[in-house]
């Protein structure tokens, strides 16, 4: 039987494993990581476990235990630093190499630093990023009440990570490049709503880009547009990159991501890509897409081990991403862009609405804002034409729009 190697240490290189003995593959499988840590799900670092009501065991995808009754050979703590295609083998950086008939890169995200030339002061100590859980460790034991923490970007990372720290106690100094959080993603409606939601909790949101940061009198010193300003840790959270590197340097077809079929097969068809690194054939949307978000690294996972598998499946699912911020919490599903319609449905002051985008009379996207249970039916509303005036009407209820 043939010999399967998975690259990568999270959530998506556990759900490859994890279905492919569901499914009852019985050949050889491993699984290589960097990390020393078991496979992990992510979105917790910026949620639960910054605030201190999440350990590493309830993030964990699988125990020690579940590998070793599973027959997955894991290597944790050592990277891959080239794939062999012609020998179908991966070289790893401890002298090692592992043969594969067939290879699943899960390899992910790694945080900006300010593109090509990293922003002066980023590596500064006290100045933190956030994609591991080492890093989360980090930056949690600095998240003390009173300390003064600035973050740099406005982003899903950033305002989780300003919520989670005046939760803890800390005064927040966001450094936004745009006007509004967001707006980029959802359109000023939205943006306005969170942005108003951190100021009522205290966070001061700049508009301002950081051009760099320096040490002073035992301290940092932001600096931006706004003028200089005293931090004693900072969060670089200006997006991600993913880390294609293995696959570029094997000859596959590269991208925005790791550009793979409907089926998450790439350029050489021995080779898969999933979650955060795969721009894949979405065959909703009839486009390739690269989504980096907890539900998708869960479903390409599975798609992913059904190919190996031999099955006839395909990436037919639309987005899908959850956050929560303060006493907020929202669930998205769909591909809209800012500059779609929003209709709300509900009062957005009281907290509990709902949000769709439209492109004309389609719905491209759809949220619930603390309300629950209903994420599902959102979802079979995407992709449809429904006059606005009907969308927010809380009359009409939603099973019979």
């Amino acid at each position: 039987m043939e010999s399967i190697v998975v690259l990568g240490g999270g959530l998506a290189a556990a759900s490859v494993v994890g279905e492919l003995r569901e499914l009852g593959y019985t050949g050889a499988l491993s699984l290589v990581s960097e990390e020393t840590q078991l496979p992990y799900e992510r979105p917790p670092l910026s949620k639960g476990f910054l605030q201190g009501k999440e350990e590493p065991a309830d993030f964990t995808v699988h125990d020690a235990s579940w590998y070793a009754s599973h027959d997955v050979a894991l290597r944790l703590g050592v990277a891959a630093t080239s794939i062999e295609t012609a020998k179908r083998q991966v070289l790893l950086a401890d002298g090692s190499a592992l043969d594969y008939d067939q290879l699943v890169l899960a390899t992910g995200s790694r945080a900006s630093l300010g593109g090509r030339t990293p922003i002066p002061g980023y590596d500064l100590p006290a100045v933190h990023v956030l994609r591991t859980l080492d890093d989360a460790k980090s930056l949690r034991a600095e998240l003390v009440e009173g300390a003064q923490v600035a973050v740099v970007g406005s982003g899903w990372i950033g305002m989780e990570v300003a919520a989670a720290a005046r939760q803890r106690g800390a005064r927040v100094t966001v450094y936004s490049p745009s006007e509004v959080p967001l707006a980029k993603v959802f359109g000023e409606r939205l943006g306005n709503h969170l942005l108003e939601l951190h100021q009522s909790h205290g966070v001061d949101v700049r508009t301002a880009r950081v051009h760099g940061i320096e040490e002073a009198d035992g301290h940092l010193q932001v600096l931006s547009d706004a003028g200089s300003s005293r931090a004693d840790l900072v969060l670089l959270a200006m997006g991600a990159q993913p880390n294609v590197q293995l696959a570029e340097a094997a000859g596959l077809e590269v991208d925005s991501g790791v550009v793979v079929d409907a089926s998450l097969r790439s350029s050489d068809a021995r080779i898969l890509a999933v979650g955060d690194i795969a721009q894949a054939f979405n065959t909703v949307l009839h486009r390739q897409l690269r989504v980096e978000h907890w539900d998708n690294a869960i479903r390409q996972g599975k798609l992913a081990a059904a190919t190996l598998a031999g099955e006839e499946r395909s990436y037919d699912w639309l987005p899908y991403f959850f956050t929560d911020q303060f006493d907020l919490g929202m669930e998205y599903v769909g591909h809209g862009s800012p500059g779609d319609t929003t209709v709300v449905r509900g009062d957005m002051e009281s907290g509990e609405f709902f949000m769709f985008w439209q492109d004309g009379s389609e719905i491209t996207a759809a949220a619930n804002v603390n309300i629950w249970d209903v994420n599902g039916t959102l979802r079979g509303l995407v992709g449809r034409e429904i006059d606005a005036d009907r969308l927010s009407d809380p009359a009409i209820a939603l099973k019979d729009l």
